[in-house]
């Protein structure tokens, strides 16, 4: 079973809704998700916030913030999560930025970075991940995609009592 299967079960066997704000992925992650038949039950709102305008404007990141760590930072991907989780009142807000390239990076933020957010329970997981900068541009996205989508599923079944 692919991931966002798991996911899609578990978010309707539990009675939960997601939110997306993508930035690197571009909406892969929302297309996965709303590739299940069904997921108009547990998907409440997507957005791709690729420029930082979009990302100040729809979620409420602060230019402060852009400004000092960029847009591709742990700082920004927070921001993300708890700005998304505001607007959406959802129960998980799921959120990407990073560099896909093949151009764009630097030494300190080469291409192949994606920060990963998650905000559930009112906690905000953020996951660095660092791929070959040599991946070619679809494979990036589809993997950082993948990372998010396990990282929402081990966010939530983590949680369990």
């Amino acid at each position: 079973m692919k991931i966002e299967e798991q996911l899609g079960q578990y978010l309707i066997e539990n009675n939960l809704t997601i939110a997306t704000a993508e930035s690197c992925t571009g909406g892969l992650v929302s297309s996965k998700l709303t590739d299940i038949s069904g997921s108009s039950a547990y998907v409440k709102l997507n957005f791709v916030t690729y420029a930082n305008e979009a990302k100040h404007d729809i979620l409420g990141v602060d230019w402060e913030i852009l400004d000092k760590f960029g847009a591709v930072s742990e700082e920004c991907a927070q921001s993300m999560a708890n700005g998304l989780h505001k607007i959406t009142n959802c129960d998980l807000a799921l959120c990407t930025t990073g560099i896909a390239g093949p151009t764009g990076g630097t030494k300190e933020k080469p291409v192949g970075l994606v920060y990963i957010s998650v905000k559930y329970n009112n906690i905000v997981t953020i996951k660095e991940i660092k791929l070959s900068p040599n991946i070619q541009r679809a494979q990036m996205k589809e993997e950082f995609a993948n990372q998010a989508l396990k990282l929402a599923y081990e966010t939530l079944t983590s949680d369990r009592i």
